[in-house]
């Protein structure tokens, strides 16, 4: 028998018939729920939710995508737009099975590289777009972002960054506007 990656085989399936599993131990941050709910409401839906099909009860238990599921639930805007139905690949295994699935598709998702990071963050910058910019688009906090340029050693950028002013001493004293 010849194999069928169930991506080739995606449905549209109306949320109220999709549950998640009880064992995904698998959490999102808030910054990085918001950051998948940006994603989807600009991108759409990009990934399939994979889920197996319980025929007893016509219900989809989620094996991976549970915070996008998420997305819908909480976001009445996305709800909407979908017209209530996410995109469902469907695979068919063992409870025990389901559970691994769960677990790979967790963990390669990988974490970013550090060094990546930050050449990206240099090309964006080499691009004009400022890091209200970047930290808008890619959910990074301000913090990060100083880090992330803080490990390519390049001045160019700091360009756009505002120091604070340094004291002066003048005679082993502070001048007397930078006391207070």
């Amino acid at each position: 028998m010849e194999f069928h990656s169930p991506v080739y085989q995606i449905i549209s399936v109306p949320i109220e018939k999709i549950e998640p599993n009880t064992y995904n131990p698998n959490t999102v941050a808030p910054p990085e729920m918001k950051l998948l709910y940006d994603s989807i409401r600009e991108d759409g839906y990009t990934m399939p939710i994979v889920c197996y099909y319980q025929a007893e009860s016509d219900r989809y238990i989620i094996v991976d995508g549970f915070h996008r599921y998420r997305v819908m639930l909480e976001y009445p805007d996305i709800y909407e737009r979908e017209g209530g139905k996410l995109p469902v690949s469907v695979i068919d295994k063992s409870l025990d099975c389901r559970m691994a699935s769960t677990i790979r598709h967790n963990r390669a998702r990988g974490s970013h590289d550090v060094d990546l990071m930050s050449n990206i963050i240099n090309e964006l910058h080499e691009l004009g777009r400022s890091d209200a910019w970047i930290s808008k688009h890619l959910g990074m906090d301000r913090d990060e972002i100083l880090r992330l340029k803080q490990i390519t050693g390049l001045a160019a950028l700091f360009r756009d960054v505002n120091f604070g002013k340094a004291w002066q001493v003048v005679n082993n004293e502070l001048k007397d506007e930078e006391k207070s």
